[in-house]
């Protein structure tokens, strides 16, 4: 194993245990706080598809920004795994639609929906940096993803987390896909300028 993923490896199991305690510390009003700076955020923006995701475990649960973007205009997408080393592909996706399983204990939209390329992407995630790197659960899903929308489009990504999330440095390697910003219960991290 190389030094990165040692290193990766090391602060995933420490992220895990810390974005535990912030979501319990946070409390459920988290994600309705993660919502207005997400929708403060978005309001300069010309409405398109955003891709969210359902929350699992302890993840900040943007489920209430992805309502208010709808009523903005917004049409919303969820990511799909299609298969372990494959990137995400997403659908289109509304609050009451129907969910069907899929791999790693995740739900996602049904089969049949249409599948929506997103013009932005909020990304769950365990640890982020001041220079937008992220660690995930270390499948490479969103870091795969990415890169191939940033050569079709020009794609923003944002990170959504709780601020205690921040750590000073996220090992990475050339792979590794850097976030446009995170955007927490706290407000907006800019990366590079302008997102």
């Amino acid at each position: 194993m190389t030094d990165v993923l040692k290193q990766k490896s090391a602060l995933r199991e420490t992220a895990v245990a810390r974005r535990r305690n912030l979501a319990d510390t946070a409390g459920p009003n988290a994600g309705l706080r993660l919502a207005d700076h997400i929708v403060a955020h978005f309001s300069s923006r010309p409405a398109g598809v955003v891709s969210g995701y359902l929350p699992m475990s302890d993840e900040i649960d943007p489920l209430p920004a992805l309502a208010r973007l709808i009523q903005s205009g917004w049409v919303i997408a969820m990511p799909v795994v299609t298969g372990k080393a494959e990137p995400l592909v997403f659908r289109q996706w509304a609050e009451g639609d129907a969910l069907e399983a899929g791999p790693l204990n995740t739900c996602h939209p049904l089969s049949s929906v249409a599948e929506l390329m997103p013009d932005v992407l909020l990304v769950p995630l365990l640890a982020f940096d001041a220079a937008g790197q992220r660690i995930g659960w270390g499948g490479g899903f969103y870091d795969r993803t990415i890169a191939g929308l940033r050569v079709e489009k020009d794609i923003v990504t944002l990170g959504t987390a709780f601020s205690g999330q921040q750590v000073d440095k996220v090992p990475s390697a050339s792979h590794d896909e850097p976030l446009d910003g995170v955007i927490t219960e706290a407000g907006v991290m800019e990366i590079e300028g302008p997102i």
